[in-house]
Order: C-alpha cells, then structure tokens, then sequence
C-alpha cells in the first residue's frame, strides 16, 4: 500500500458511510495511516479491517462532531496513534426528512445543520490549529450539489447546511492557505448509498430514474467522489484553494 501519501496521516469523518469508507480505503491504498470516525461503531470496525487486512495502518474513533470537545479529541487521537495530521476529509452528514420549509419539523432542521454544518466547522476548527501548527496540511470538506450549486423541493435542511459548507469551505481557505492549510470542498451528485434512495425505493428502481434524471444516466460510485478527494489532498493540486468540485454526472452543467 503505497502512492501518493506515503508517510502521511489521514483523517476522514463519516466513515461508517459509504463515502467516508472509500475516502478512507482510498487514502489507505495511497500510504496513509487512516484514523477513520464516525458513530457506528460497528461499521468503523470493519473499515479498519478491510485497510489492515490490505496491509495498511487504521485506527477507528467513535465522535459526536457536533461538540468540540469530541472533535478536539478526534484530532488529538489521530497525533497520538500515528504521530501528526496532515489530511482531512470531513465527509460525515445526514439527510433529515423530505418536507416543505412549512412543514418541516424544527427538531430534525436543528440535527441536519448540527451535523453537517456545525459538526465540519468543528472538525475544521481543531483539524486547522493543528495543521498551521505543524508545517500545514490539506482539507477537503463534503458539501453538496444541492446547496450552493441546485436546490430540491423538500430538502430545505440539508440544502441549507450543505450550501454552508460550501461557503465555509471558501472562507477558510482565504483565511488559513498564507499558513500553509489548504481547503477545499466536493459537491457530489447522487451517490451509489442508502441517502440516495427514496422512501420506498430499492436500487434498481433508482437505476431507472436516474436514467433520465440524469445526463450521465446513473448515480456516481463511491470511490469516483474518494478519487476527486484524493486528488485535492494531494501535491497534484496544490494550486487549488477555496474551491467547491463538483461531481453530479452534469445535472448542473
């Protein structure tokens, strides 16, 4: 196991989903030692034996990212097991309900921007004193192309948290890229994992409508968003700051 982030150590948020495991095995197939986070732990188990198994360094923490003490002691645990961080990918996020802005229930709006905007502000905040700390570093946040880039009808929560990161994602470039920390963020489309699914749906029938709701005709697999995340992790952009790739199979275009 070894390529492009031979000698480095990465941390990766949701991990116990089906993005932050390919972000994760990725990173792992690339050299790193993976600290690999979330709230399954059950799931997190399983990554770290699939990155060992393989030959690989792992290390699994169990966080709830929407307390900075959690996320303060995920980056402490990622230096104490494998001795530095210098890349994060902050991938963790949910869904919530689909309803109305009228509708929609105040409890789940507070859990959908609790997790996914609150809890990658944290996980940049302390990923951030760290890297500028140490020499610098590289950061690539999960957003969304329903946020900054399209809006659906009965998502108001996760549209509003994912158009956040997005936007935070730009600030703190500005802010952290004279220290050395690059950041920068994904958008993807609908992704081949259970958030992808309607109510009701099974995979095939999500196969037919994404034949014509997309140009490309299907979803995107995990591992073509982990590829996009390695890539601006990595030397090969290291002239890419602030900015929000997106990967929708042209729904935006």
């Amino acid at each position: 196991m070894a390529g492009r982030f031979d000698g480095k150590v990465a941390l990766v948020t949701g991990a116990s989903g089906a993005v932050g495991r390919a972000v994760a095995l990725a990173y792992a197939r690339e050299g790193a030692a993976v600290l690999a986070v979330g709230r399954d732990d059950a799931k997190l188990a399983e990554v770290v034996k699939s990155i060992e198994e393989a030959g690989g360094r792992a290390g699994a923490f169990v966080a709830d990212l929407t307390r900075s003490a959690e996320a303060a002691a995920m980056v402490e645990a990622a230096v104490s097991r494998f001795g530095g961080l210098d890349v994060a990918c902050n991938a963790a996020g949910i869904f919530g309900q689909a309803a109305p802005v009228a509708d929609y229930d105040e409890d789940v709006w507070d859990e959908v921007l609790a997790v996914n905007l609150k809890g990658v502000f944290l996980s940049m905040k302390h990923e951030i004193a760290h890297m500028r700390a140490h020499g610098g570093g590289a950061i690539v946040n999960v957003a969304s192309n329903l946020g900054a880039h399209w809006r659906l009808a009965g998502a108001g929560a996760y549209v509003a948290s994912k158009a956040g990161v997005s936007y935070l994602t730009r600030t703190a470039a500005r802010e952290c890229i004279g220290e050395g920390v690059r950041v920068n963020a994904v958008s993807p489309g609908p992704v081949d994992s259970p958030m992808s699914l309607r109510p009701g749906e099974t995979p095939e029938d999500r196969a037919v409508r994404m034949r014509s709701a997309l140009p490309i005709g299907r979803v995107a697999t995990p591992e073509e968003i982990a590829a996009a995340v390695l890539w601006l992790s990595s030397p090969e952009s290291s002239f890419v700051v602030g900015q929000d790739h997106v990967i929708d199979g042209g729904a935006t275009a």
